[in-house]
């Protein structure tokens, strides 16, 4: 009773309120920010108001961030879809923010650690060692005699080992739950209709001024093809934006025929796949169309139905003729321009072979490549005088071949074409669950038709193709686990 007693505390006696500011430790801190925000204000103007805004969400961020670190992993979902596309407005390495967030998240873990045990053991995985290993390797290529410079491989490896190595570890660890996976496809459904309707106004209004100085500034070349644009919406360029609207018009797709899905979020599924095929159409990619081909013939196979596959088939078939055979649709420019992918005399894939014959005598006496970095735009922006710099690769299979060399590219399509066996023999064999084996499916096409198009477009480690792979990987790899808790779960509600 006494200790009831002591506990008990009479509301009058307490402060609250603005009575609070009385105590000397809230007191005096607050109004020396106010003050101090004040000065930088009046002294900067506009500039001093953002940096002081800018500075107060920063704290907020990482307060959100130590508090629980799994908001960080739907803040990186999010960033990957604006990051690249931010420069056109504010010229920043927006591209940096990515790495902040990561090395703050292994922060919030770190110091989480003191206050409980980190069940680092659930990043225990195949999939975590292969990426390890490729990280090892790229690691390695620092010491390439054939690399020109350094700082191209510290920008360029971020992209193609240090994010994948850094970010599926935490996803193993922290978003791991079926709860998890569905809020990823809510997120990821919503910015994807974001950048359709960003699509949208540039196909038929036109695009704002800071658009306009980029395609000035030499994105012209390229998304500017017989005097059609090629639509890049708020992505990094139109191959990365057709890319990654065609990935969202086949998962969704696939997630729509799951009959048990209640009529809204049905409903949501089937905008969201229709707003990504559009946005396919109107980006002027051909290589796009590879992800829905590939990934509904997979979807195909791995629905295990004779019936369906030789119907989708008989589709697919049918589409291939539209496109290769007739001249069907001619008049119009975004047609025409898919025609072209057809049609194996097409002069840019002519042009492509060419390179890429060059590109194989080159690297004949270069078994570890010429350097990460050394291709592309990294290339072109650190050793421009360089064969490999002035050689178009013009995909992400050629960058990593000419980069890492055939040592580099055996390895590399031995990791990925594991994780899709993986992800398929879950699918086919271990899943029981209805609503996780369609979940799963949908993700296992779409990382099989990002393949396939990386072949003809550097999309694989771009954002924000790259980190919904990285996602639907570990989903894939994890989904066996997810699926026996289910099937307990289930067991015990009969019990």
């Amino acid at each position: 009773m006494m200790l009831l007693f002591k506990k008990h505390m009479n509301p009058f006696e307490t402060n609250s309120g603005a009575a609070r500011l009385a105590n000397l430790n809230i007191f005096i801190p607050l109004i020396s920010i106010i003050t101090l925000t004040t000065l930088v204000i009046v002294r900067n103007g506009v500039f001093g108001f953002i940096l002081c805004l800018a500075t107060f969400l920063l704290i907020a961020l990482i307060y959100v961030i130590f508090k629980n670190p799994k908001s960080g992993i739907l803040l990186l979902i999010i960033l990957g879809f604006f990051v690249t596309g931010a420069a056109r407005y504010v010229p920043a390495p927006w591209g940096l923010s990515i790495d902040a967030l990561l090395v703050l998240i292994y922060i919030a873990l770190f110091f989480k650690g003191f206050a409980k045990r980190i069940p680092w053991n659930k990043a225990k995985s195949s999939l975590t060692i292969l990426t390890t290993i490729w990280m090892a390797y790229i690691l390695l290529q620092v010491v390439n005699p054939e690399a020109k410079s350094g700082e191209a491989w510290l920008y360029a490896m971020r992209g193609v080992a240090l994010y994948q190595w850094l970010i599926i570890p935490v996803l193993f660890l922290l978003f791991n739950k079926p709860k998890d996976l569905h809020t990823f496809f809510i997120i990821w459904g919503i910015l994807s209709l974001l950048g359709t309707l960003k699509g949208i106004q540039q196909f038929h209004f036109g695009l704002d001024s800071f658009e306009q100085r980029w395609l000035d500034e030499g994105g012209a070349i390229t998304h500017i093809l017989f005097g059609k644009l090629r639509i890049f919406s708020f992505y990094s360029d139109a191959g990365q934006f057709g890319a990654s609207q065609a990935q969202a018009g086949i998962v969704f797709s696939i997630l729509a025929l799951f009959k048990r899905f209640k009529i809204k979020l049905k409903a949501f599924f089937i905008l969201v796949a229709l707003a990504g095929l559009f946005g396919m159409v109107i980006s002027g990619t051909r290589g796009a169309l590879a992800v829905p081909f590939i990934g509904g013939f997979m979807y195909l196979i791995l629905r295990k139905n004779l019936k369906v596959l030789l119907i989708g088939v008989s589709f697919g078939i049918a589409t291939y003729f539209f496109f290769a055979h007739t001249t069907i649709g001619q008049g119009n420019a975004e047609i025409r321009r898919m025609r072209t992918a057809f049609d194996p005399n097409e002069a840019s894939l002519q042009i492509r072979f060419l390179n890429q014959q060059k590109l194989k005598g080159y690297l004949a006496s270069r078994p570890f490549g010429g350097g990460v970095g050394a291709t592309g735009n990294w290339g072109q922006r650190f050793t421009p005088n360089t064969f490999l710099a002035n050689t178009a690769t013009d995909s992400w299979y050629v960058t990593i071949w000419s980069d890492t060399g055939v040592v580099g590219i055996v390895f590399y399509l031995f990791m990925i074409f594991f994780i899709l066996i993986t992800g398929m023999y879950n699918v086919m064999f271990k899943l029981k669950d209805e609503l996780l084996k369609v979940q799963i499916i949908a993700l296992t096409c779409g990382m099989a038709g990002i393949m396939a198009a990386s072949y003809g477009n550097g999309v694989f480690g771009q954002m924000p193709t790259g980190i919904i792979i990285y996602v639907s990987m570990v989903f894939m790899f994890i989904s066996p686990q997810m699926d026996k808790k289910k099937q307990n779960s289930n067991q015990l509600l009969t019990l």
